[in-house]
């Protein structure tokens, strides 16, 4: 079902979103009477046509028939119980908030409730239940009224959960389920402006409840732009991205967000944190404002940043190339990368996902058929390119002219080196935008009885190789323990880069058909993969967070001290806990699903 709260039509399109589901109400994958699969819409770049190779793809990988018959069908009657009252903060509440910025509705309550984890928050809303739903929705329009709005919770012993996108996959808006006050959910999105821009000094003070869609449509509206593009960046907000101490894919250029934000506001129940004077950079002694980042809701409600902007680029250019193997693309990165001429992104996809590419082509013309012929006779009988062993490296470069053409000729160079060949600007274009619309796979698979998620860590270049291939060992390991159908998908992707390492990114999926409690058999899986990945050198999480889902995985992460000094400067700024999501270190442990 589409929620219809955020209509507001960024560059011209209608922003109503599925609201349990991910994303927009105007995409979804649909099957054809002849089983291709089509895009309904026209957002993306791979809507409007048929992909007969699709279906097929998904079968050869899954090892399992589709039945398009068998269908698992969402629950329509989702179980929201009457909201928990509080009485006096009600009564307080309406003197600071209008009536239309406060809501009990059922629904709005149950969005609000989760985020985007598969198993965890996605599989249980539509198919079961969530253990614990929200109380009331409020949604702030002013710093002053987040402010009043904090002092009520305290007074009145209320929990807030800030909510930005709803996008999390790490169950950071999973809600206690022992929570026995009244859960407000804070959603930030109507404090969406951009309050001032200094155009000689490059940086701007935005409201934290912006979009990154909005963002970007704003600041290039007057010749700007912020630069951080996560996967989620249509729905996901500049709070939510601090809160989780987020990552781009242009971040070559533009920086993590942590080198984007100069400075930050978080309103706590002792007071405003917040850096009086926003400098390029200041040697301070401790900075506050790095608490906000990786806060994760357990501190107070980010309501603005100072972030550095750039002009739009001059040029923008995309590019791809092909490499024999994983290898050998990996190689090719890390020479890249030590070279130091990175541009604003490189990602490398493995085979899997290089053939996934093919299939979600359209149906080919004859001049399709004629150059696809001549580029696989180039590739596999000159080149002797495996199709079972390529990868492709799409590319996007941006800045001036000169700053262009020298990415592009120090690309081809190392690309050259490494046995690389030419995809073309327009396949890397196309492997760029198609980010977008992958992440709607998940819930069209879903109805199918396939579930599945991704999952990101940061590696060494010396263990890529090995933390990938333990990986795909384990989820073989442990799909065969449970006895599943056919076999697991797992498909690893380089999608940034470091002097001393990358992030992976891993898609990890099977079929469930015929399973008892699948979504609990994923979680199971999905914990003995941050085991895995985390005992051949991988990091907890890049740039998800760690939410609830990592918890158990942060004493090999932070010493006993460290953990200590976090509880110690919420126990400082939230001593009654109004904050109560409890995430990363505030979460309870597990030991495993």
């Amino acid at each position: 079902m589409a929620d219809k709260s955020l209509n507001k039509g960024a560059a011209g399109l209608d922003e109503t979103t599925w609201g349990h589901r991910w994303g927009y109400a105007d995409t979804r994958f649909v099957v054809n009477p002849d089983r291709s699969v089509k895009v309904t819409g026209s957002r993306y770049a791979v809507s409007g046509y048929d992909m007969p190779g699709f279906l097929p793809f998904v079968e050869e990988m899954l090892g399992v028939q589709i039945d398009l018959d068998d269908v698992k069908l969402e629950r329509m009657d989702k179980p929201v119980p009457a909201p928990k009252r509080n009485a006096a903060f009600s009564a307080a509440l309406a003197t600071v908030l209008a009536p239309a910025q406060i809501s009990t509705d059922a629904r709005e309550r149950l969005v609000h409730s989760h985020g985007q984890t598969t198993a965890d928050e996605v599989y249980q809303v539509l198919y079961t239940h969530l253990d614990r739903i929200v109380d009331m929705v409020v949604y702030p329009e002013t710093q002053a009224q987040v402010e009043a709005l904090i002092a009520l919770a305290a007074a009145h012993d209320v929990c807030l959960v800030p909510y930005g996108g709803g996008t999390s996959v790490s169950c950071a808006l999973k809600l206690p389920a022992d929570e026995t006050r009244t859960i407000v959910s804070v959603d930030m999105r109507r404090m969406d402006a951009i309050e001032w821009i200094d155009r000689e000094n490059f940086r701007a003070c935005v409201q934290a409840g912006i979009t990154g869609s909005h963002l970007e449509e704003r600041l290039a509206a007057e010749g700007f732009t912020c630069g951080h593009e996560p996967d989620s960046v249509e729905l996901s907000t500049l709070g939510g991205w601090i809160a989780t101490n987020a990552s781009g894919m242009k971040k070559n250029r533009y920086g993590n967000i942590e080198d984007i934000v100069e400075s930050v506001t978080l309103v706590t129940p002792r007071g405003v944190i917040e850096q009086l004077m926003p400098m390029p950079r200041v040697s301070m002694g401790i900075e506050p404002k790095h608490v906000a980042f990786g806060s994760e809701g357990n501190l107070g409600i980010i309501t603005r940043a100072v972030i550095k902007i750039h002009r739009l680029p001059d040029v923008k250019r995309y590019g791809s190339y092909v490499f024999k193997d994983f290898r050998a693309g990996t190689a090719f990165l890390y020479d890249l990368a030590q070279a130091g001429v990175l541009p604003a992104s490189i990602r490398l996809v493995d085979n899997v996902q290089f053939r996934f590419g093919q299939a979600l082509k359209g149906r080919p013309t004859s001049s399709d058929k004629l150059m696809g012929a001549a580029q696989k006779t180039f590739l596999f009988s000159v080149k002797g390119f495996d199709p079972h062993e390529i990868v492709a490296a799409t590319i996007v470069m941006e800045g001036t002219a000169e700053e262009v053409e020298h990415q592009a000729a120090m690309v081809k160079r190392y690309a050259a080196r490494h046995g690389g060949v030419s995809g073309g600007a327009h396949n890397g274009q196309r492997g760029y935008m198609l980010t977008y619309a992958i992440a709607y796979i998940r819930d069209f698979l879903t109805d199918y009885h396939i579930i599945g998620e991704t999952y990101e860590t940061t590696v060494p270049w010396s263990r890529i190789q090995e933390v990938c291939d333990a990986v795909a060992e384990r989820a073989m390991a442990m799909h065969r323990e449970f006895g599943l159908p056919g076999k697991a998908y797992v498909s690893p992707r380089i999608t940034q880069l470091y002097h001393t390492g990358v992030c992976i990114y891993f898609t990890h999926g099977f079929s469930a058909k015929g399973a008892e409690a699948p979504d609990r058999i994923f979680a199971t899986i999905e914990h003995a993969m941050r085991e895995t990945i985390m005992a051949h050198g991988g990091s907890i999480s890049h740039h998800h967070g760690i939410g609830k889902l990592r918890r158990d995985f942060l004493p090999q992460t932070l010493t006993p001290a460290s953990v200590d000094l976090l509880r110690e400067v919420k126990e400082g700024i939230d001593p009654d806990n109004v904050f109560g999501i409890a995430n990363n270190v505030f979460a309870p442990e597990t030991n495993g699903h």
